[in-house]
């Protein structure tokens, strides 16, 4: 064991603890010589219980025997008339919104849906989305979120996995999806039929433990798993935010991916407690201008951020901020210049750090962050209500305080497993040897340790698994894809974080038979199967991999791509203007790249919609114009990037702005000016 996190402990207490530990192994081995050292439980009595059971006194009442959609229907009754969900200018009161759920819920039961029977639901963020998923729900059946920005091999290896009979969609989306579902119902196209099904509430049919929603994961053997969470699992987790946060939703920002499980956080958190949920388009996501705009005009009580984000957020539109009464962190690591910025800024709000897994249902554990946290690491905080961590060694012993170990989590939470995968299920939920009910624990393969007040810190990971802006990364899935390649012998892909802040994936690939492979060829290959935050913003091609001593790929041997070679330009030239130099230096700043050409794509290279925030906010220092998010989207070269800034610049100048660069254009070769006028 090693001591990995030592804030605030008592070197005296630990002087204490090895001493009684070195007593308890001796009389252990005198009495049985033969036993595996590793076997021996060497912790003091009440220190014992102090980790088991103090810590880990989180027993609360909850609806046990409720649905996750009768938290709804029963704010229905409450509330009818007040907004529940709002976008894009519509509202549905929850009386609405329970009648369409209803008629959809009651189509559905005509199609053969009910318990056990997972449904995908494939639709961006709007009012169908939240019809969607309660219809799905009150027919009985589980839902499948399906993100329609995923690539379509992706989307119809989920729906065969899942076995999909039926699929909601909207109609634009139904014609470019490939999938084997037997039936699709597009809620905007088909709607007239179900709106002649009866408007009430379908008899319940659900039992706690069946299907509410199955999560897709990234998973290490090449193709995503499917989480199973239960309508015990949902809403015991929902009731814990009840429980944990004393201030009520009365409006929540739904900033992720309904196919993301955080969604279910702030989904039936806001709708169990007669709060608005609102939705931004997909545009609006991602500018924090656009969201301080919903923020204000909604009155937004509650939202829950990556820690990355929600900086930005704090930095673009802190003054905007000021309906908001809890502020939520999770998804990553919240660093404490997070908390610095929230302080600073909304000084009265409280901010909470987050943590949890899939399979334990959203959340595990949560701390209120405040500033004693600007010195250290920000906690993962304690168990939520009904949930049990447990930090253990390899042989499954608890470790002392200060001591890291892997996270284990026991519990209401705990999800049933993967689909259709019982060895993977068994694998990672093992029986919990600290209770008497036969419950399980899930192993996270996190590596935590306690501090002395009981509180967790987050140590990093112990497999291969990586969080990149929040979204959950197996390498060994990219790894496998790669490996399908005919062309490549080997590959390797890692996180690196060479520049703090901007964590990135990056692919070191050996050819096969010196195939003539380039990095465009195995982009638009991986393009076809992962998601965009899947795809390594570099590829690095060796002659060999290293290897350590015993044969294994010394990944701590590769190092960053720009030591291998110098980020060249391959389509095109180097920046040349004014213009194109000064966003060739935001890019290199932003990216941590050394070089740079003007037809080179940003998102290529490693941009994501958070370093595009970033390059919005550069480019309003540098040239004093506004850009949306949406701009880099669509303008992704340097070279588009500065016509479009040229046009703009051009479009603010004045008369006499215009004569004084007629004038300067005098002095310009033909050339010069014949580009200037062109872009």
């Amino acid at each position: 064991m090693t001591v990995q996190c030592a804030g605030g402990i008592d070197p005296s207490r630990i002087a204490v603890y090895l001493r009684t530990a070195m007593e308890a192994l001796v009389t252990a081995l005198e009495k049985n010589p033969q036993q595996p050292v590793d076997t021996i439980d060497i912790m003091p009595a009440a220190e014992r219980r102090q980790l088991l059971f103090d810590f880990n006194a989180t027993a609360a009442e909850f609806s046990a025997e409720q649905s996750l959609h009768n938290l709804f229907e029963a704010q229905v009754n409450k509330t009818p008339d007040a907004a529940a969900v709002a976008f894009a200018g519509q509202t549905l009161s929850y009386a609405e919104l329970n009648a369409k759920a209803n008629q959809l819920a009651h189509y559905l039961r005509s199609k053969g849906v009910g318990p056990e029977v997972p449904v995908g639901l494939c639709v961006e963020r709007s009012l169908e989305m939240a019809v969607g998923i309660l219809g799905i729900l009150k027919a009985g059946g589980a839902y499948l979120p399906l993100d329609p920005h995923y690539p379509q091999e992706r989307i119809a290896y989920m729906l065969k996995d899942a076995q999909i009979a039926v699929l909601l969609t909207r109609q634009q989306l139904a014609a470019t999806l490939a999938h084997s579902a037997k039936e699709t119902i597009c809620l905007d196209g088909d709607w007239q039929a179900i709106a002649q099904c009866p408007a009430d509430n379908p008899a319940p049919c659900n039992q706690p433990l069946d299907l509410a929603y199955i999560i897709y994961t990234s998973g290490s053997t090449g193709q995503p798993k499917g989480v199973m969470v239960s309508h015990r699992n949902a809403v015991q987790s929902t009731a814990a935010r009840f429980a944990n946060y004393q201030e009520p939703v009365s409006a929540y920002l739904l900033l992720s991916s309904f196919a993301f499980d955080s969604s279910v956080a702030g989904l039936f958190w806001t709708l169990g407690q007669g709060g608005c949920l609102c939705l931004p388009t997909d545009a609006a996501a991602k500018d924090p201008a656009a969201l301080a705009e919903i923020i204000v005009n909604r009155r937004v009580s509650h939202l829950l951020a990556l820690p990355s984000f929600y900086a930005l957020l704090l930095k673009q539109a802190g003054a905007q901020l000021q309906t908001l009464k809890t502020a939520i962190v999770a998804g990553e690591a919240c660093s404490t210049e997070v908390v610095k910025q929230h302080y600073a800024a909304l000084p009265q709000v409280p901010l909470y750090n987050e943590y949890g897994p899939t399979e334990g249902s959203v959340w595990s554990s949560v701390y209120l962050a405040g500033r004693d946290d600007l010195d250290r690491p920000v906690s993962i905080g304690r168990p939520i209500s009904n949930v049990r961590l447990y930090i253990l060694d390899r042989s499954g012993n608890p470790v002392p305080v200060g001591v890291s170990g892997e996270l284990h989590i026991g519990g209401a939470g705990v999800v049933r497993g993967y689909w259709r995968h019982p060895e993977l299920t068994a694998e990672k939920f093992i029986p919990d040897p600290f209770q008497l009910d036969g419950g399980r624990l899930y192993k996270t393969g996190d590596l935590a340790c306690y501090r002395p007040d009981g509180n967790i810190e987050f140590l990093g990971r112990i497999d291969h698994q990586v969080k990149i802006r929040g979204f959950r990364i197996e390498l060994g899935e990219i790894e496998a894809r790669l490996m399908a390649n005919p062309g490549v012998d080997d590959a390797v892909v890692l996180a690196r974080e060479d520049q703090p802040g901007n964590k990135r994936l990056v692919a070191y690939v050996t050819r096969r038979d010196n195939a003539a492979l380039t990095e465009d060829a195995l982009r638009d290959a991986l393009q076809a199967d992962l998601p965009d935050y899947m795809l390594p913003s570099a590829y690095v091609f060796l002659d060999v991999l290293p290897l350590t001593a015993n044969g294994k790929v010394n990944r701590k041997a590769l190092l960053p791509p720009d030591c291998y070679s110098a980020a060249i330009d391959e389509q095109g030239n180097m920046p040349g203007d004014p213009i194109e130099q000064a966003l060739a230096e935001i890019w290199m700043e932003l990216l941590g790249i050394t070089a740079v050409g003007v037809n080179r794509n940003f998102f290529e290279l490693g941009g994501h919609s958070l370093l595009a925030i970033q390059v919005v906010s550069r480019i309003q220092e540098h040239f004093g114009i506004e850009l949306s998010v949406e701009d880099i989207f669509q303008k992704t070269t340097i070279k588009e990037l500065a016509g479009l800034i040229m046009q703009t610049q051009l479009e603010q100048l004045t008369e006499g702005d215009m004569l004084k660069l007629l004038a300067e254009m005098d002095q310009l070769s033909d050339e010069e000016a014949s580009l200037m006028l062109n872009r």
